[in-house]
């Protein structure tokens, strides 16, 4: 029997054991997010219900878009730290028109062209001024929040009658049941599973995908072998900030209000949630339904502190803090692990 036979099984089961490792953190959202779900039936109810959980769909369709343009980012070893600041000055500019009188679809459409403008801003710096991504979307977010600001101080809300409302409006599926297991959708949320589906394709079944994996993993040995990585680094940036702009519409036709101040820190918590759903902060490795998981367990989270009452709204930033240290440290321990495997 030859050498190159011996050693075949040790070769498989340590290529078998590393996709395990790497798959751990995405588990540990996972289990994290059952035993949240179980926690909370357990101790207040009326938490794993229909109604229940497609209004947590809902009030966190924008923070999974967000989270969905993170992934892609974040996979080829980047940050985009502007995703926030440009939902303010998107949605600000959005309603403002609305407001004015002009159709609907164009304060959609400049809404999102907002968000792909700064991506792209973000990404010709980093791209072709070889600025790094941390700072180049720190001056993005500096600049969109202080845009916003120059448009108004002041919270602007849309007209009652306004079509642009009806992206948030609830659609019951389910009438006549119970009120606890009525099942409700918005257009909002319809667009954010498509979303989510399209970007699983992508970055699973497409070339632009296995580049930014890639780009992420080594991104040398992907201009090597010929991979387009300038025009993929521009392209991760450009989708993290239209999906910002979409986003802004989500959030806003969903309370019917825009401010200056809007988004504070969502860029954070979308950051957050991707890491919790298993992405590398190194890049390289990840999933889309991951980062749908860890957008999921931060809703959950905040739920769950309502729901009890008795603890103070600021201790989510805390335990949101405590839990991504955690999910950090066992992505450090995991890369650990596959170096030695």
């Amino acid at each position: 029997m030859s050498t190159a036979t011996l050693n075949a099984p040790a070769a498989g089961s340590s290529k078998s054991s590393s996709g395990w490792l790497s798959a751990l953190p995405t588990i540990a959202s996972v289990v994290i997010l059952i035993l949240m779900f179980a926690y909370g039936q357990a101790s207040y109810g009326k938490i794993i219900q229909a109604s229940t959980l497609s209004n947590l769909l809902i009030e966190n369709a924008h923070l999974i878009v967000l989270a969905l343009g993170l992934t892609f980012v974040i996979l080829t070893g980047g940050i985009d730290l502007s995703v926030g600041a440009v939902v303010a000055v998107s949605s600000l500019t959005g309603v403002m028109m609305a407001n004015a009188g002009l159709p609907v679809w164009l304060c959609i459409v400049v809404t999102i062209l907002i968000g792909s403008a700064f991506g792209t801003i973000s990404g010709i710096l980093i791209q072709f001024f070889n600025v790094q991504p941390f700072i180049a979307t720190l001056a993005m977010m500096f600049l969109a929040r202080g845009i916003a600001s120059m448009i108004s101080t002041d919270p602007q809300r849309l007209d009652y009658e306004s079509s642009y409302l009806w992206f948030g409006e609830k659609i019951k599926l389910n009438e006549g049941a119970l009120r606890s297991n009525v099942v409700s959708v918005t257009p909002s949320l319809i667009v954010m599973i498509v979303l989510v589906l399209v970007a699983w394709w992508v970055l699973k079944r497409t070339r632009t995908g296995r580049t930014v994996y890639a780009i992420g993993g080594a991104e040398n040995s992907a201009q090597l072998m010929g991979l387009p990585v300038g025009r993929t680094k521009m392209s991760v940036y450009v989708i993290s900030g239209t999906l910002a702009g979409i986003a802004s519409v989500m959030y806003t036709s969903r309370l019917g209000t825009a401010q200056n101040i809007t988004g504070v820190g969502w860029e954070l918590d979308a950051i957050a949630a991707v890491v919790i759903g298993g992405t590398m902060l190194t890049g390289g490795y990840g999933f889309v339904f991951g980062s749908v998981v860890g957008a999921l367990v931060l809703g959950v989270l905040k739920l769950l502190i309502s729901r009890d009452g008795t603890v103070p709204p600021e201790a989510t930033t805390i335990i949101t803090g405590v839990i991504l240290l955690v999910f950090v440290l066992l992505q450090r321990v995991v890369n650990l692990k596959r170096k030695t495997t």
